[in-house]
């Protein structure tokens, strides 16, 4: 949802037009129905764009009776693409409807873009009033200090990755199995491709493993920033006994009544304010945490590495060489451990000055 915000802030400077605050659909990947008021403060993003992007609330009169044009944006490249292709379907039609991807293009855009969509992305989001207060509640009840963990092994997320896994419980292979919907996984050699070029999330047992073999006690306290629908996490929580999650720190209560997004913010809150942040896949929201702490001045930040877990395996690696090989795979991210800020983000240098 905040990616696709920032796209489409991206474009709407691209080609000088207003942008109406976003009606997400996420409803058909994530069987979420929030929208943009629910998850931030509407008022302060209007207040912060203006000089960048003009943001309304909802259409004119005149135009919200129209059905709008939607216009897919994925394959617009550099900015002249989308004035050829896009500019005119809006100047002949005055609204349409984007499916952005700027983000894979966002270093061919001009300055003036980048800066609203930097500004868009880490000055003008802020969370609604009770979902920071329910993540400052969530926050105070962690045991300091602390790492979040950002585990990616819920069903939807191994049925898109179409990879095959075993020794799974049978109840696990199930919910991927209803969840694949269609997609074929890949299988034997082109499976072991596919895995060793990085496109499999993690079990909660290989990422117990790789976390002690980069030296992270047992006894960490640990924020399990994961969906409700985690496959396989006693794996985890039975070597990393100090794992918390917002459902086991917040009263049932108060958590029925959050939509997937909220919740998904509230782990969001806790990953940017954490001691250390640890992402086992690099999606968007990894992306996104990695910018706001490196930005914000916590730069404790690690990306395990799949690749090099998949290669290590392939070659017959285990116990104590395979833990070795993942400590010298992982060691200039530990040293370094600077996080990987998105490479549009200007807002450390006076953005202001170029809109």
């Amino acid at each position: 949802m905040r990616r696709d915000l920032c796209d489409g802030v991206d474009v709407a400077r691209l080609l000088n037009a207003t942008l109406v605050l976003p009606n997400f659909d996420a409803a058909s990947y994530w069987n979420d129905t929030s929208g943009f008021a629910d998850i931030f403060d509407v008022d302060y993003f209007i207040q912060q764009m203006k000089g960048f992007v003009p943001v309304v609330k909802e259409l004119p009169q005149e135009l919200a009776s129209k059905k709008p044009v939607r216009v897919d944006c994925r394959k617009q490249k550099g900015h002249f693409d989308y004035i050829e292709s896009v500019l005119p379907s809006l100047v002949k039609h005055q609204y349409i409807i984007i499916t952005p991807a700027a983000s894979q293009k966002i270093d061919r855009h001009p300055f003036y873009a980048k800066a609203a969509r930097c500004h868009a992305c880490f000055r003008a989001l802020r969370l609604v009033r009770h979902l920071e207060l329910k993540g400052a509640e969530l926050l105070q009840r962690i045991p300091q200090p602390f790492l979040s963990l950002h585990l990616r092994f819920e069903p939807d997320m191994i049925a898109y990755s179409r990879c095959e896994y075993t020794g799974l419980a049978r109840s696990s292979l199930d919910a991927i199995n209803a969840a694949r919907n269609g997609r074929i996984s890949f299988s034997g050699e082109a499976g072991l491709a596919w895995r060793k070029r990085g496109k499999c999330p993690l079990t909660p047992r290989e990422t117990a493993f790789i976390l002690q073999a980069l030296g992270i006690p047992t006894n960490t306290t640990i924020y399990l920033a994961a969906g409700d629908s985690l496959l396989e996490w006693k794996d985890f929580t039975s070597v990393y006994r100090n794992s918390y999650t917002k459902s086991s720190l917040l009263d049932k209560a108060s958590l029925m009544g959050l939509p997937g997004n909220s919740r998904a913010a509230l782990d969001y809150y806790i990953s940017i304010n954490s001691e250390a942040y640890i992402g086992t896949y690099f999606g968007n929201m990894d992306k996104m945490v990695a910018a706001m702490r490196a930005l914000s001045g916590r730069p404790n930040t690690i990306f395990l590495n799949r690749r090099a877990f998949a290669e290590a395996v392939s070659q017959g690696l285990n116990g104590v060489r395979l833990a070795d090989y993942l400590w010298e795979a992982h060691r200039d991210a530990l040293v370094d451990g600077r996080g990987s800020a998105l490479p549009d983000c200007f807002c450390m240098s006076n953005i202001t000055d170029s809109h």
